[in-house]
């Protein structure tokens, strides 16, 4: 099963980053959560781990009306909120991948009509912003 939205930008990575803040936020998405793996892995496992992972941050993006809906329809889907989208540098350091969340991950584990109405808009919305990046290096 694929469970995530996949591009890969020929941008520097922290350029990657920024732009990816910027086409989530034109879709509705704000960003509640930012986590940089590699920081973290190099607090708490070293340099090593740190320089094993890359650069590699997971930002938890959050649309309030699609999760406000999510959450009426099925209140126990705050366990699968905020979207998580990875932004991570290529092997070869040239290129970023960005990744998030297939919504439709969550229809697999609700049978609520609500919540696919979500993932749809959801995805819908993740996959123009991911198109969005895409055409930044064509």
């Amino acid at each position: 099963m694929t469970y995530t939205l996949t591009t890969t930008v020929d941008l520097p990575w922290a350029e990657a980053l920024d732009r990816t803040r910027d086409a989530l936020s034109a879709q509705g998405f704000g960003i509640l959560t930012e986590i940089n793996v590699r920081s973290t892995f190099e607090t708490k496992l070293g340099a090593e781990a740190a320089d094993a992972v890359g650069d590699y941050v997971i930002l938890g993006a959050c649309n309030p009306a699609l999760a406000s809906r999510a959450l009426a329809a099925e209140p126990e889907l705050g366990a699968l909120l905020p979207c998580n989208v990875v932004v991570r540098q290529g092997k070869d350091g040239g290129t970023t991948i960005i990744e998030a969340i297939d919504p439709q991950t969550m229809v697999q584990l609700s049978a609520a009509p609500a919540v696919k109405e979500v993932a749809d808009d959801a995805g819908s919305r993740l996959r123009k912003a991911l198109a969005d990046l895409s055409k930044l290096t064509e």
